[in-house]
């Protein structure tokens, strides 16, 4: 158990230094949105080519990963708004809040910390994994989510929602990193010594800075009042998730490669990426996606502790 400890501590150090200099003031709000902005379009995306560039297309494109990720997605988003809409009987716009969090991991901010970590020698990977995860999640499962949210209330603009999705992601720097990585990939292209040591520092700054970010963006977050649904969004995320993606692991579709089936299942484990409050305000529910992602970020501790024991038995996954 100590072992685990020794990977989840420093990243929950980081959040929680994060949170505390934010908290007392040492650093602002408006610092974290800035650091957050560098880490997104400057340091992510240059992790994600070094992650591409280096590697082989046949070791990059990655089909079962990528059909494994996105049904467990499919499915943890179509059951979430089924029994949102049946059960709870939210609105269309609220049941894509409940979903959004349910099975959109942060595959950068946590995700790729935890993965680095844990996987030890073949750490390496984990920049594969994040750029299979964001094209799962920019192309499929966020603007089926955005899409859903906005036939709410009779409207029907959903081909609208779903187009400037899309358009968006041409001034998304890390869909550039992730496609100059693989152009390079693919024709074998290298950088010059120099050229390559300088995006190699910039990829080194995302894993620290993006956990910083993520406890200071936590300062000052809303739970009072919201508990029930918090704790049904914290327990799709955290339980329904990966247990899905178990299942696919274990019946539907079993990835080869035990590397990558553990970073599957990893990701699925994260908690919700740190603009779930942004995507959901416009329709006013920024504030319980707020509490869930606080609430979410703290259990997470608790349950990737107890996933990365229970990945310690060989037989488990």
């Amino acid at each position: 158990m100590f072992e685990i400890l020794a990977i989840t501590v420093p990243i929950y150090i980081a959040i929680v230094l994060g949170y505390g200099l934010t908290r007392w003031g040492i650093f602002q709000k408006a610092d974290m949105r800035a650091f957050g902005t560098f880490v997104i379009k400057v340091s992510m995306p240059a992790l994600l080519f070094n992650a591409l560039a280096q590697r082989k297309v046949g070791d990059i494109l990655n089909a079962e990963y990528l059909a494994a990720y996105a049904l467990a997605s499919v499915i943890t988003l179509t059951l979430s708004i089924v029994w949102a809409v049946r059960v709870g009987q939210f609105s269309r716009s609220l049941s894509s809040c409940f979903a959004m969090d349910m099975c959109c991991p942060n595959s950068g901010f946590v995700g790729y910390p935890v993965m680095l970590l844990s996987l030890g020698p073949v750490a390496a990977v984990a920049g594969v994994a994040l750029a299979l995860n964001m094209m799962v999640e920019i192309l499929i499962i966020i603007p089926l989510l955005l899409a859903w949210a906005e036939t709410d209330n009779g409207q029907n603009r959903w081909q609208g929602i779903v187009f400037q999705t899309f358009r968006g992601m041409m001034n998304n720097a890390m869909i550039w990193g992730i496609v100059l990585g693989f152009l390079f990939s693919w024709f074998e292209i290298q950088l010059p010594p120099s050229l390559s040591r300088s995006v190699h520092l910039f990829a080194q700054a995302s894993g620290a800075l993006s956990l910083f970010v993520i406890g200071g963006s936590l300062v000052g977050l809303p739970v009072k009042g919201m508990g029930p649904r918090v704790a049904q969004i914290a327990m799709g995320k955290l339980l329904l998730h990966p247990a899905i993606m178990l299942l696919v692991l274990w019946y539907v579709l079993p990835i080869q490669d035990p590397v990558l089936r553990t970073a599957a299942l990893l990701t699925c484990a994260m908690p919700m990426f740190g603009i779930y409050p942004i995507m959901t305000q416009k329709h006013g529910h920024d504030g319980l996606s707020a509490a869930a992602l606080l609430v979410t970020t703290i259990a997470s501790f608790f349950s990737l502790n107890v996933l990365l024991w229970m990945l310690k038995d060989p037989s488990f996954l």
